[in-house]
């Protein structure tokens, strides 16, 4: 323990005394060499900084990794895989095993339950594997390659683990593809500026061998934790501890399991190495004062404390009634999120809503921030905005605070010059103006008629074999959602959709399942009337456009672009580029 605490204060001094290491200007990346233009090296060295900054707290992640670190390497090169990927896990759970998002990702790699189920992992009641370090590796691995292969560009494959394949090919197109040098600007996607950071902040310190060393060792055959722990010469309790992905006492023997076993300096609260939730020690609650009665504060009727200068999550947590696991979780922040001095802190659950209607986005703003300033869950929030997680807002723009947005208050956005619609004016969906042929030719594409009135462009996914109507499968003894949806090359997500289940859901022999949609229901291969060829334009956003001056430019229609551009609200960035089917 006098060690560990003398490497805290060794590492902790270097990270912490203006010593975080400086975003270059060209960056190595699995074999690609970026170019980091000076807009996104602010941005990034601004990232490094923060994971940097408090000396505790970055000093537990470097251990975390020397821990973990040589047994991801290994995979990642068995799946040939580049090795700047382990830097990825450090920015998905900070290497916590039992690590649980806001959007029910879990484990290492934070996978959903559906996609772990289709990268060949277990979850159900008895095994996790999102929680098991070469499960979840081997599984994370094959998602990259898999994004990979389409783009042939790992930068793309590392965007893709965050907003999926057929987010990056609406984002970037092909452009790229097959590119071995790449530029990093501001509008690079803000996941792989976030991961080059973490790169950047560790590549250096997350070297050599850690305290606490791990060895991985399969079980072929069903064994209790207690045959295991005799085997190793470890205790029963010490298993558990590093094996979180066994919910029950005895590995099964429905195929080989990893277990890790710890080795090396076991003196060490390794506890407080991984911040295991379901052990955290509940704080102390300080006796009632003058000074405290007087400073107590609530947001949305919810207790609430501010946070000092210099105060670390432990610190603020002494000074509450409740334990660091339930702050974390109230707040939906991780263990080495850096406090703001002055910023209120939540003592008790987020509400489902606000008793205000909605708020205007101010300059740094993000869902977290508005939903920590109102007390309201962040799901709901996205609920009601229909936003993404991690979504940018811009800035001047209204988010809902207890309801759904209303359509025709979607198109109140940020920019000063913008123009508005009054109370009394009438929106017109269909405007259309003489069209300009102001814009910058994209490529050919083929139109799909939406009935007579609308056309859309649509991403469509190839027919998958085995997927024919009407089509069922009768459940044998010791199948599984993933056995039978590999049997008809069919997601896991249709076979669960298609039979009102979830991945939780129990198979009983017998049971007979969809394994097609309903001829009435909609199919991810629906058959559409394809038009004559049409040639796309990009249009890139000015400060002053709105969706509604764009259309009269073009002559088109609000609705066109929305679907055109796969837009789900009226907001608008600097930048963006908008496709124009052009007839």
């Amino acid at each position: 323990m006098r060690f560990f605490a003398a490497a805290l204060f060794f590492f902790g001094a270097a990270a912490s005394n203006g010593q975080a290491p400086e975003v270059p200007h060209k960056m190595q990346f699995a074999g690609m060499t970026l170019t980091i233009r000076d807009d996104a090296k602010r941005e990034i060295q601004k990232d490094v900084d923060a994971l940097t900054q408090y000396s505790r707290y970055y000093t537990l992640k470097v251990e975390r990794a020397k821990t973990y670190f040589p047994i991801i390497e290994k995979i990642l090169e068995e799946e040939h895989v580049p090795d700047d990927f382990k830097f990825l896990v450090l920015q998905e759970s900070a290497l916590v095993p039992d690590a649980v998002s806001v959007s029910n990702a879990v484990g290492f790699w934070q996978f959903k339950d559906v996609t772990a189920t289709e990268m060949g992992l277990r979850v159900d009641k008895d095994i996790d594997e999102r929680m098991n370090l070469v499960s979840a590796t081997r599984g994370a691995a094959r998602y990259l390659k898999q994004s990979n292969f389409y783009f042939n560009n790992w930068l793309y494959a590392l965007q893709a683990y965050q907003m999926g394949t057929g987010g990056v090919k609406r984002s970037v197109g092909d452009l790229q593809n097959g590119a071995k040098n790449m530029d990093i600007t501001s509008d690079t996607y803000w996941y792989v500026k976030k991961f080059l950071a973490h790169k950047v902040a560790f590549e250096n310190t997350a070297q050599g061998e850690g305290q606490t060393r791990v060895i991985p060792y399969q079980i072929n055959q069903a064994k209790s934790l207690k045959e295991i722990a005799v085997e190793v010469s470890s205790d029963e309790t010490t298993l558990k501890e590093y094996n979180k992905w066994l919910k029950t006492d005895r590995v099964p023997e429905d195929k080989p399991y990893t277990i890790l076993i710890p080795v090396g300096k076991l003196d060490m609260d390794f506890n407080k190495l991984v911040l295991s939730s379901s052990r955290a020690s509940k704080a102390q609650p300080l006796p009632p004062s003058k000074e405290n009665e007087n400073q107590k504060i609530s947001v949305n009727g919810i207790p609430a404390i501010r946070a000092k200068a210099g105060e670390t999550i432990s610190d603020l947590v002494k000074r509450s009634p409740i334990s660091i696991t339930a702050f974390l979780k109230y707040n939906d922040i991780a263990i080495d999120h850096p406090l703001e001095p002055g910023s209120l802190y939540l003592l008790g659950k987020k509400k489902t809503k606000s008793n205000e209607v909605n708020c205007k986005v101010k300059p740094g703003d993000d869902l977290w921030a508005i939903s920590q300033r109102y007390g309201v869950r962040l799901k709901k929030l996205m609920k009601y905005n229909l936003l993404e997680e991690n979504q940018r807002l811009v800035v001047g723009s209204w988010v809902w605070l207890n309801a759904t947005k209303p359509k025709d208050q979607s198109f109140v956005v940020s920019q000063d010059e913008v123009a508005q619609l009054s109370e009394n004016e009438a929106f017109d969906w269909y405007t259309k103006t003489p069209k300009t042929t102001e814009a910058i030719p994209l490529v050919t594409s083929t139109l799909v008629q939406k009935g007579a009135q609308d056309s859309v462009l649509r991403n469509q996914e190839p027919e998958r074999s085995g997927s024919s109507l009407t089509k069922t499968h009768t459940v044998s003894p010791g199948e599984t959602f993933y056995s039978i949806a590999k049997q008809y090359s069919l997601p896991v997500r249709d076979v669960l959709t298609w039979n009102d289940l979830t991945i939780q859901s129990s198979l009983k022999p017998g049971q007979v399942l969809k394994v097609a949609a309903d001829e009435t229901g909609p199919t991810h291969a629906q058959e559409t009337v394809v038009g004559p060829e049409l040639k796309a334009l990009l249009h890139e956003v000015k400060s002053s456009d709105t969706l509604y001056s764009i259309a009269r430019q073009y002559g088109v229609t609000i609705r066109n672009l929305l679907e055109w551009n796969n837009k789900k609200e009226f907001t608008l960035t600097v930048g963006e580029k908008l496709r124009i089917i052009q007839k």
